[in-house]
């Protein structure tokens, strides 16, 4: 069964880990543009409790990059959508933090373009946090399906 929290229970925690990985990445790539995404980044989402980061680089910076990424404990995330402008990475660290790394300008900036439509309206965020709680009984598949046509959805806004 998935469980979701609401905002007060866990985006302390999120905030602080996101402020301690920007420091490190921004030391390890102090070109790349990092930004927190997610629902831990909107004060009135729900959430499963993690982390995610974007975090985007110049294409000859790409794949140089995510090795060395691999320093602060993170592996790419088997068994996910990988093309040489995105790379999903999950931490080992015992923290849920994922990151997605991604080509600046490419259509996978659309982590951002997500996170900053949720933060525009409060209906959105009301049918993210509606979808969430109807979901608690899914199967995590169909739990991910459902969020990415909702997704999809608010993209095509």
């Amino acid at each position: 069964m998935l469980h979701f929290y609401e905002p007060t229970e866990y985006q302390p925690k999120c905030n602080a880990l996101y402020e301690t990985y920007h420091r490190q990445l921004f030391l390890l790539i102090p070109h790349a543009k990092i930004e927190h995404i997610g629902s831990s980044v909107n004060p009135k989402s729900f959430s499963k409790g993690d982390l995610d980061i974007d975090v985007a680089v110049s294409q000859s910076e790409f794949e140089h990059s995510i090795s060395q990424i691999k320093r602060l404990g993170f592996q790419e995330k088997l068994n996910t959508f990988r093309t040489p402008h995105l790379c999903m990475l999950e931490s080992q660290n015992n923290d849920d933090v994922a990151i997605q790394w991604v080509v600046a300008g490419s259509e996978f900036e659309s982590f951002i373009l997500f996170r900053d439509r949720l933060r525009a309206s409060v209906d959105l965020v009301e049918q993210y946090n509606l979808l969430k709680l109807n979901s608690v009984f899914l199967s995590m598949n169909q739990y991910r399906e459902k969020k990415s046509q909702f997704i999809r959805y608010v993209l095509s806004l």
